[in-house]
């Protein structure tokens, strides 16, 4: 990370717990300083704060403000048994994951207090009441369809022309990996209101489009 565009992210960001790689990292960074432009930004799956240095620290060199929501108690595929378990994560008093206090730690390393908004909460409670208009949505949440459907079909309507909706885990070949953050990457770009941009490792990018205007003719 040696390029001065991203000298303001910082160098212990590769050391956070996570599964987002650098380049998609570096990748978020950039199109969160560009979504600056059009409003705050959302994450949706922010678990010990990795992918929310890259989009805080865009948001705090543009004044803006990153949302992040997560119930911090694991997906799928991080629980007991399974296969990214992490026992540090364990709240042995409750028997349950808390990724939390890891994601505070971070936001108060990285400087991020008066960017990122945590919201400990699931997508659906956070969207209920959801009124603020979003430059970019960042999807990386539990992985099953119907967790990925829905952080789609709350988060989307918030998402204002020329913003960025991003999914993790986009994998076209499913000998690479699990399907269902895919589906709903072919589901959004299929509706017309997005159109696709060019992916880094396993990130999905689509752009909203502007809406069309229809010019009504003279004597109609």
């Amino acid at each position: 990370m040696s390029d001065k565009k991203y000298a303001s992210i910082p160098a212990f960001a590769s050391e956070i717990k996570g599964f987002l790689a650098e380049k998609e990292g570096l990748r978020l960074y950039e199109l969160a300083l560009e979504a600056c432009a059009i409003g705050p930004c959302l994450e949706i799956g922010s678990f010990c704060g990795k992918s929310t240095v890259y989009l805080g620290t865009a948001c705090k060199v543009k004044g803006r403000t990153l949302f992040t929501i997560d119930h911090h108690r694991g997906n799928e595929e991080q629980q007991p048994g399974q296969p990214y378990f992490d026992a540090e994560l364990l709240d042995a008093s409750a028997g349950m994951l808390d990724s939390f206090p890891y994601l505070r730690a971070t936001i108060q390393r990285a400087e991020l207090d008066d960017v990122v908004v945590p919201m400990v909460t699931t997508s659906r409670a956070a969207a209920r009441d959801w009124a603020t208009p979003l430059g970019m949505v960042f999807i990386d949440g539990g992985h099953s369809y119907e967790t990925v459907l829905a952080d789609y079909q709350c988060w989307y309507p918030h998402l204002l022309s020329g913003g960025y909706l991003a999914f993790h885990d986009i994998y076209p070949d499913p000998s690479k990996g699990g399907q269902a953050p895919y589906r709903v990457y072919k589901l959004a770009l299929e509706s017309g209101l997005f159109e696709a941009l060019p992916m880094t490792d396993s990130l999905g990018v689509l752009r909203r489009r502007q809406p069309v205007v229809v010019k009504k003719q003279a004597g109609r």
